[in-house]
């Protein structure tokens, strides 16, 4: 009887001995990952704060990226509310591909629009 209950114990030790660590790993590589675009994500949301100080950003979207040879614009759609007024602001920053030394950042503004779902 002894033997019966010692085999079924380190049975289950075996079947659920592992069940945490298998979940773990999942968890971690994806805190890990952080988007190529995130650096220019952050310039984005710093410079539209310069520029429109009285605004709260409430999200950002990564539009994406045109590679040039010489040099690259990445583009970014930045959700903003003021006081009652919400509206979005498209902020492009070109920057040189060799040194990421940034060019130039052009800010559109318009009204929000909602995406339909």
């Amino acid at each position: 009887m002894k033997i019966f209950i010692s085999i079924q114990l380190i049975f289950c030790l075996f079947l659920f001995g592992d069940f945490q660590i298998l979940n773990t790993n999942n968890i971690i590589k994806a805190e890990q990952e952080v988007p190529p675009y995130a650096k220019w994500g952050e310039i984005a949301m710093e410079k539209t704060k310069e520029k429109y100080p009285q605004a709260d950003i409430i999200d950002y979207l990564h539009i994406g990226r045109e590679k040039g040879t010489e040099y690259s614009i990445e583009k970014f759609k930045l959700w903003l509310k003021q006081d009652s007024k919400e509206f979005d602001v498209f902020v492009d920053i070109k920057f040189n591909n060799e040194t990421e030394q940034i060019i130039d950042i052009k800010y559109r503004e318009t009204t929000r629009q909602l995406t339909p779902r």
